[in-house]
């Protein structure tokens, strides 16, 4: 199962946005309103929203190019990636790619919630300063 979210365009270079997006404890400024619990660990964080199970993710890689976090739980397979495409020195054009492997059931289930979650972190990452 693969969502995007729209692209857009942030006023920061990609230098900073990879910066950014390497400290687990700045992801907690993206997430949606209703989150219930977020802890981070060494390379990743937990995070809860309301009516949702948990999920943990770990930060995979980043680069100047792109974010990638993986789910921490081996029964969920799939990872979240920001693209970060430098536009000038100032600006970076940023698309979040959702890539999983669920089983026809699940993915059912979770298409919808977690396209809500791809664009809810695209506004806020926007509208970061």
């Amino acid at each position: 199962m693969n969502l995007e979210g729209r692209k857009i365009i942030v006023n920061k270079s990609s230098k900073d946005l990879s910066e950014l997006l390497k400290s687990p404890e700045n992801y907690k400024d993206f997430m949606p309103d209703g989150l219930q619990k977020f802890e981070t660990k060494d390379n990743g964080f937990k995070f809860g929203l309301q009516g949702m199970p948990e999920i943990a993710l770990k930060i995979d890689e980043v680069d100047e190019q792109k974010a990638v976090l993986k789910s921490a739980s081996s029964s969920l397979d799939f990872t979240l990636t920001a693209t970060l495409n430098p536009i000038s020195e100032t600006q970076t054009e940023v698309q979040m790619l959702f890539e999983g492997k669920f089983n026809p059931f699940i993915k059912m289930m979770v298409e919808k919630p977690l396209q809500n979650f791809i664009n809810t972190l695209t506004d806020k990452i926007e509208a970061y300063k």
